[in-house]
């Protein structure tokens, strides 16, 4: 008689539905990325920022398809440091429980984690706002995101990484998310150098409009539930817990930058609570499913405060990162994953009733900051030394140069490498006649920036481009 065929695994259907709702608000931070740099950035490279945001969702989408979530998550790695190539294009990636967890299948927690490895290089460009081409950026995204992140990520995340069996622990990404963003926007920052005239007039390089940037904060914080709540892959008291603490540590950090700055300007800055909110989501990522609400406040606290001080290295160290993308994601996850060392629970990481550690020094586990100082340094030093790298190489490719030239850039990249424009500005004089209600325009002037008026004159105006319009633009 024939054996009976194995059973199909079976699944909750409320934690594949969690994790897919959790898959879409971390979609959503994407965009968030871009409208949060586009309005750091200076009017003229407002677009150019967005779309460098969204064409990371899509270049890295395809690289995960290809071989990237393989690379990643492949479940007959062996090396420790990176996995193999057994399911590229996807190839046996459907119903069988997955690497991450045996209640989600494969598929699931494949389109749930390339939202995160779609999010990292978005993250990572930002320093290089206002001057880098965009065709050398999308590739060097591809390469990065198969480099660095595919790296850094089976490290941590796949069962036989190396930092996942010496015992470091990251509940949703300190370090393949967020330190490796941080330091190679750092590394990108210092191939590419400063931008033209930063440093004769600065006041010209402030944030052109700080809505965008509050409305990025908010899709990133409502985003950042999916991040965090969704990286235990289940709807449970874990989950629950995660959500709680990521707004807490949002709250605190908000409100710690804004008294920071209070106390040097004496004004409530917009910047400095959005700042704040997001170094506080950066510091509390690694420790989300390991910490309770009052850990949560002092990584907050702490999170914002060293990310504040590391704002000031780009004055020292004379490097241009327009938003900052070193201070507060390079140093906010590298603190906060050291602080997860000594903050983690075994209880609150039990609350899912299935996860065991030793927990950090809270459980007198003294050696699991030595742990995640071992996985945060490795991934700093990784991303810092393979980014720099793949970028001077690509530096030196004919038609790969990473810099616009000196027209372009005072130009904008929104006209020179997209050609199309973030804001028109149209000023009507309507006259209406009072007997027959008839509207007529009697005068109308359409402000925007000039883009080769003599082929495309309907785009533009007949002012001559010079240094000082364009600034002025």
């Amino acid at each position: 008689m024939d054996e009976p065929a194995a059973s199909a695994p079976t699944y909750n259907s409320g934690d594949i539905a969690w994790v897919l709702t959790c898959t879409a608000l971390v979609w959503l931070m994407i965009p968030g990325v871009g409208y949060f740099y586009s309005g750091m950035a200076r009017r003229k490279n407002a677009l150019s920022l967005i779309m460098c945001c969204v064409l990371s969702l899509v270049v890295v989408s395809v690289q995960w398809f290809i071989w990237g979530y393989s690379l990643t998550f492949s479940k007959t790695a062996t090396n420790g440091f990176i996995g193999n190539v057994e399911n590229a294009f996807l190839r046996g990636v459907l119903g069988e429980p997955s690497i991450g967890s045996a209640g989600v299948p494969d598929l699931v927690f494949c389109v749930f984690q390339c939202m995160f490895a779609a999010l990292t290089p978005a993250l990572a460009i930002g320093s290089a706002a206002e001057r880098a081409r965009l065709l050398p950026m999308v590739i060097f995204i591809f390469i990065w995101s198969t480099l660095v992140y595919d790296v850094v990520a089976s490290w941590a995340w796949n069962i036989s990484g190396w930092s996942a069996k010496l015992g470091a622990i990251d509940y949703a990404g300190g370090t393949p998310v967020h330190i490796t963003s941080g330091f190679a926007s750092l590394a990108y920052a210092l191939i590419l150098g400063r931008r033209e005239g930063h440093d004769s007039k600065k006041e010209e390089f402030k944030p052109h409009n700080m809505s965008n940037v509050v409305l990025g904060t908010a899709l990133l914080w409502f985003g950042w539930f999916g991040f965090n709540g969704g990286s235990g892959l289940a709807g449970n008291l874990r989950a629950a817990m995660a959500c709680v603490v990521t707004n807490l540590a949002a709250s605190v950090g908000a409100i710690t930058w804004m008294i920071i700055d209070y106390r040097v300007e004496r004004k409530f800055s917009a910047l400095g609570f959005c700042s704040g909110a997001v170094a506080g989501l950066v510091a509390i990522t690694p420790g989300s499913g390991f910490v309770g609400p009052a850990p949560a406040v002092a990584i907050g606290f702490l999170g914002a405060c060293f990310c504040n001080l590391a704002v000031h290295l780009k004055r020292w160290l004379r490097y241009d990162d327009v938003a900052d993308v070193f201070a507060v994601h390079g140093v906010g996850g590298y603190i906060g994953s050291l602080l997860t060392g000594i903050f983690a629970e075994a209880y609150i990481a039990n609350l899912d009733g299935a996860t065991v550690i030793a927990g950090g020094w809270m459980n007198h586990h003294w050696a699991q900051l030595g742990y995640q100082l071992a996985e945060a340094t490795a991934g700093a030093a990784w991303s810092f030394v393979v980014t720099y790298l793949i970028l001077f190489i690509m530096n030196k490719i004919p038609g790969l140069s990473l810099r616009v030239d000196r027209e372009a850039e005072l130009q904008g990249l929104d006209v020179a490498e997209i050609g199309e424009i973030a804001y028109y500005h149209v000023d009507k004089i309507v006259g209406v006649n009072q007997n027959t209600g008839e509207e007529k325009i009697m005068k109308e002037e359409v402000e925007s920036y000039c883009i080769e008026p003599q082929a495309q004159g309907s785009m533009g105006h007949t002012i001559p481009l010079s240094r000082e319009s364009l600034n002025n633009v």
